[in-house]
């Protein structure tokens, strides 16, 4: 199978179990904001970008200035995705990967920002967070549920480690130092993806408003009732039914929601062992490799971090889930970030800086 057949399966199979998740964060945001009267009202499209799905809600007192708002914001993601799609052969990913070990490559300044972002969680992860793994992540294919033999990921392994990664900030140049090396942001590229829809967003005078790509969400200033944006943070252990849902319960929960999150110039992420995955002979195989072992992760079910930036929040909610919940835990106090861990038994932790601003739900 090329890879442009197995991303186009994988894309649909991961949106059935994003496509949930959005249409209930986008819900709850409404339903929670709305309740107080206002000049300003919430204006929201959504489509397909960036290989997924894309929700992007904004406050505005004019439908004319929220529409062409929306619309720029989506122009800018599609460009986004013809620099940074690993997929695409004209991108400037696929220019770097085929030049590994050949010789440096001559990038745009996003894709030169995305790589050095992406560098940082490496290194602040201990290499947890890796976008060189792509090619151990070609050997799995969870839509069919196959399993790749120990062999053949030793062999990949090989050709992994984000220490392969040259960047020259003067010539604007990325190297990769060994041929077969590949580079591949799905860890990192929708989080950073909405961190320029909302500056987008901003430089056409929204003044608040929300960036929904897949599970990846970036808010910036307040609702029109002046309270914070209130997202729903997913249980990791809900097997989650066709649409339409339904809400109930406390505080708009349901029975997908775990937690909801106030929030305000922040991004939250989620990266889970349930979003694409397959069970064979009793035990779960999930998309989240730890790049030392080119196996799934497995002390954690679930890790949400919240960050200024949402490149952060996506990058880091990976690398934490490998690194595991003690580990992942430290970084976050480092680094300054908030998050919840779930771990492999179902206990939760969360930072210190989050406790005053989430609510879990009732048993």
């Amino acid at each position: 199978m090329n890879k442009n057949n197995r991303n186009f399966k994988n894309q649909n199979y991961d949106k059935r179990y994003f496509r949930f998740l959005i249409l209930l964060s986008s819900y709850l945001l409404i339903f929670l904001s709305s309740c107080t009267p206002s000049q300003e009202r919430l204006y929201k499209e959504t489509r397909d970008s960036m290989y997924t799905i894309v929700s992007i809600t904004v406050s505005s007192s004019s439908p004319h200035k929220a529409k062409k708002a929306i619309n720029e914001a989506f122009k800018e993601l599609d460009k986004l995705e013809n620099l940074l799609n690993y997929y695409c052969e004209k991108s400037e990913i696929t220019a770097i990967n085929k030049k590994a070990g050949i010789k440096p490559v001559r990038v745009s300044p996003e894709t030169f920002d995305i790589i050095s972002k992406a560098i940082f969680a490496s290194e602040n992860t201990k290499g947890a967070f890796d976008i060189t793994m792509g090619p151990v992540i070609a050997l799995w294919d969870f839509y069919n549920a196959v399993l790749p033999d120990e062999a053949s990921i030793k062999e990949k392994l090989k050709l992994t480690g984000y220490t392969n990664i040259i960047l020259n900030k003067e010539e604007s140049t990325v190297f990769l130092k060994k041929k077969g090396i590949e580079i591949n942001l799905g860890g990192i590229i929708k989080g950073y993806a909405a961190d320029r829809a909302t500056e987008v967003l901003k430089k056409h005078g929204i003044k608040s408003g929300i960036v929904a790509i897949a599970g990846d969400i970036k808010t910036f200033g307040a609702s029109p009732d002046g309270q914070p944006w209130r997202i729903g943070i997913q249980n990791p252990r809900f097997n989650p039914p066709a649409p339409p849902l339904e809400k109930g319960g406390k505080e708009g929960f349901s029975d997908e929601i775990m937690a909801v999150v106030s929030l305000s110039d922040a991004a939250v992420s989620t990266s889970g062992d349930y979003v694409r995955f397959f069970i064979k002979d009793g035990k779960r195989y999930h998309h989240l490799l730890n790049p030392k072992t080119g196996y799934p992760a497995y002390e954690s079910q679930s890790v949400t971090v919240i960050a200024e930036k949402a490149a952060y929040a996506d990058a880091f909610a990976t690398g934490i889930f490998i690194l595991g919940p003690q580990k992942g835990l430290e970084v976050l106090k480092k680094l300054g970030f908030d998050g919840i861990i779930v771990d492999r038994d179902g206990k939760i932790f969360i930072t210190e800086g989050i406790k005053d601003n989430i609510v879990f739900r009732e048993p």
